[in-house]
């Protein structure tokens, strides 16, 4: 019995001690998990503080970065604008040399009025005298000795005033000659970019005749597929290792172009390819007239042509002019009209833009029935362009009188940039035409005697008989040959007409 009790004392006893050591076990677990959550949540606040300050620090860089952006771009901004008050001010002085100048030669018009005020009084009185001292000696009547003295008067100053007027003539187109070559001249020195005649591109090179026959395809059906998506003829003739492509349209000759040489660096030739390439061929011309529009539009500093106006000028990168590139000549021309309205203080936007679109017409008159002039007026007005930059470009051919500076502006940069050297090239037979019309016109007036045309059709020579044109007619005859050729010859830049009268004297000493 004792033993009994003993033993349930002592499981008692050891069921407390398990229970007690149980709750310190747990107690001792739930403290270490507790110490080992704050030292996480502690880990995790210094982490967040660390990144805190990761991006605090990042920030300030950045905008520090900015800040100095900013003051460089505002540095940037103050040395242009101090640039452009530089010209500015430059400009002003020129304007105020050129008003000094134009004052001392109203003080020397002025000074000069004066003069002929007191030699005509002077005169007067000479008259007077003479008409006094007339009446005196042959007993003449007032009226009649008046008649006399005019006369005289007459027959003496004739010679003097004809001389007078001639040497002002002679000096004012001096000054109006040397004042425009200045102005042309500093114009194509500041414009000086390299030209090249372009043709158009009309001969695919073949790697072999071979070639040829892959092209037609059987039964020709390649030939007639690409003939019929591009809207050109193909001529496949006996030239080695090349076929032609002709068709009006230059657009789509250069498609046609472009899809062959696709076509034959694939080598796989057959109608759904030729589709295939055709078709993405287009798209990438039609982006490249876009960009050539744009690219033109942004070179010159224009931005309010309307989207579309701009997409038609684009297409004048596939059109040539005597071998010119007629959008390089837009710009070309553009660049020589605002250089001249800058130097005569005309209107520089109307002309630059003038000169940009004064050859519109030509992007689609293989299209449109017409001349050039009309289409790209009927083109401007339907863009909303306005009337001065309208009537600048319908009058650079002289279809209509030019009423404006910028028209006359546009018209003499367009004639810059077609008789630069090199510009352009025409055909052996038109040149020599040209040159046959040039010389039959000067040989229509009475009095020619020989004419020849010099320096590639720049200058006519015109040998008159002397004893039928004396000075004056041969001065009245150069007139009337250069107006005669302005109406009936369509040619780039000037012509120079020089008559030339002969007289020679001869005797013999016997």
């Amino acid at each position: 019995m004792d033993n009994l009790l003993l033993i349930v004392v002592s499981s008692i006893i050891a069921l407390i001690l398990g229970l007690t050591l149980g709750y310190i076990l747990r107690k001792v677990i739930a403290k270490s998990r507790q110490d080992s959550i704050e030292a996480k949540t502690q880990a995790l606040v210094e982490t967040a503080k660390a990144k805190q300050k990761e991006i605090l620090l990042e920030t300030k860089t950045q905008a520090l970065e900015i800040k100095e952006n900013a003051e460089k771009e505002q540095r940037e901004g103050r040395a242009k604008l101090l640039d452009f008050q530089g010209k500015l001010a430059q400009r002003e002085g020129i304007l105020n040399q050129k008003l000094d100048s134009i004052s001392q030669k109203e003080e020397q018009l002025e000074k000069g009025n004066r003069t002929i005020q007191r030699k005509t009084q002077e005169l007067g009185e000479i008259r007077k005298k003479q008409m006094a001292t007339l009446e005196k000696v042959a007993s003449l009547s007032r009226e009649k000795a008046k008649e006399v003295l005019l006369e005289m008067v007459e027959k003496d100053q004739q010679e003097r005033v004809l001389g007078i007027v001639k040497k002002a003539e002679n000096r004012a187109k001096d000054e109006a000659n040397t004042k425009a070559k200045n102005i042309i001249s500093q114009a194509i020195e500041r414009y000086a970019r390299p030209q090249a005649s372009e043709s158009t591109a009309t001969t695919v090179a073949l790697p072999s005749d071979e070639m040829k026959g892959r092209i037609i395809g059987r039964e020709g059906r390649n030939i007639k597929r690409i003939e019929e998506l591009c809207g050109i003829e193909i001529v496949v003739d006996d030239t080695p290792e090349a076929i032609v492509i002709s068709g009006f349209n230059p657009i789509r000759r250069h498609v046609a172009k472009r899809t062959l040489e696709r076509l034959i660096q694939d080598g796989r030739i057959h109608p759904a390819k030729i589709e295939e390439t055709v078709t993405t061929v287009k798209k990438e011309i039609a982006h490249e007239i876009k960009e050539a529009g744009e690219q033109a539009a942004y070179e010159l500093g224009i931005a309010d042509l309307d989207s579309k106006l701009v997409q038609v000028l684009g297409r004048l990168r596939f059109r040539s002019s005597y071998g010119q590139n007629v959008l390089r000549h837009s710009i070309e021309v553009a660049n020589f009209a605002k250089i001249i309205a800058e130097e005569l203080g005309a209107d520089v936007n109307i002309a630059k833009k003038a000169g940009l679109l004064h050859d519109i017409g030509k992007a689609v008159d293989h299209e449109i029935e017409g001349t050039h002039i009309e289409i790209g007026r009927n083109i401007l007005k339907k863009f909303g362009v306005s009337e001065e930059i309208i009537h600048a470009v319908e009058c650079h051919h002289e279809d209509v009188e030019p009423h404006t500076v910028e028209a006359v502006i546009v018209k003499a940069a367009d004639g810059i940039s077609g008789a630069r050297p090199g510009a352009r090239k025409d055909t052996y037979e038109n040149y020599i035409k040209r040159l046959t019309d040039l010389e039959n016109i000067a040989l229509s007036f009475e009095g020619a005697d020989k004419a020849y045309a010099i320096q590639a059709g720049r200058e006519v020579r015109v040998f008159v008989t002397p004893e039928q044109v004396d000075d004056l007619e041969a001065k009245k005859l150069a007139q009337g040959i250069a107006d005669k050729i302005e109406k009936e010859l369509r040619y780039p830049g000037e012509i120079k007409v020089n008559v030339i009268r002969e007289t020679r004297a001869v005797d013999f000493a016997r």
